[in-house]
């Protein structure tokens, strides 16, 4: 009888988790599917899913309309260059307050945890105004700092998660072998993390590629990534629909694979730590 509980409750649970992943996966699918239709077949009604002329005229027309590879450049330039700016923070912060604790840690912590739920849109005149005032406006290096700004909570507490698993005798023989606060962190501390290092990482540049709000808002043309790119494709004219699926799909695809092929990584490091 347990058995039989058991199993049926196996099967319950895949099936349930067959049909939530599939939710999930319908959005892109459907997309996929639209940005083979003609404008006419993508907002006919009722839709149509399958039986329908595919053609791949929306891919010409977005690649003689704009320049792809310069969007995509910028969407690599800002989500590297974010990242790698908030490790450089990141790990000594996460450092300290994972080996050096002190009784208002924990208040600093969810202190910048809450720094993102403050919503984009409250802060977007003032810093709209720094960055003319720098002449960062429409620039890579502008944007790079706001997004490392936006993620680096998001870094700290994963870094700080993925340390506090590591035992701090390990840390404190490196210093009595004379290893400096450099060499313990590069050399001892670094790679016995790389599993949480490395899916912060992902994690953030996922982040960072899919930022839409702050690049619509601070950039025109030079420093524009995908994000920008699908948006030009949205017209007073009408939202053609096959179109915007389209450079959708160009512009999630580079991420989709990458995310694709990192994937064991990546829940290698969500789950770091989590059995001892």
């Amino acid at each position: 009888m347990a058995r039989r509980v058991t199993k049926g409750r196996k099967i319950v649970t895949t099936v349930l988790a067959w049909f939530v992943g599939l939710v999930i996966f319908f959005p892109i699918l459907w997309t996929f599917l639209t940005s083979f239709k003609t404008e006419l077949q993508a907002i006919s009604i009722p839709p149509v899913f399958v039986a329908f002329d595919w053609t791949l005229e929306n891919y010409r027309t977005i690649q003689s309309q704009s320049n792809y590879l310069h969007f995509m450049l910028n969407s690599v330039y800002l989500s590297l260059g974010s990242t790698a700016l908030g490790l450089i923070f990141a790990i000594p912060a996460a450092w300290a307050m994972a080996f050096s604790p002190t009784k208002r840690t924990k208040d600093v912590l969810l202190w910048m945890l809450s720094t993102k739920m403050l919503p984009a849109v409250g802060v977007l005149i003032p810093i709209y105004l720094l960055f003319v005032r720098f002449g960062l406006l429409d620039s890579r290096l502008g944007l790079i700092v706001v997004l490392f700004l936006i993620n680096l909570p998001i870094i700290v507490w994963m870094l700080y998660t993925y340390f506090k698993e590591i035992p701090g005798e390990i840390l404190e023989a490196a210093r009595m072998d004379g290893a400096g606060l450099a060499k313990e962190i590069t050399q001892v501390l670094a790679p016995m993390a790389v599993p949480g290092i490395a899916s912060t990482i992902l994690l953030n540049v996922i982040l960072s590629w899919n930022e839409a709000f702050w690049t619509l808002n601070l950039t025109t043309s030079n420093a524009a990534p995908l994000t920008a790119f699908i948006a030009s494709f949205s017209s007073p004219q009408g939202n053609f629909y096959a179109k915007l699926s389209a450079a959708s799909m160009l512009a999630i695809a580079p991420i989709l694979i990458v995310g694709w092929f990192s994937q064991k990584q990546l829940v290698r490091g969500l789950t770091f730590g989590a059995v001892k």
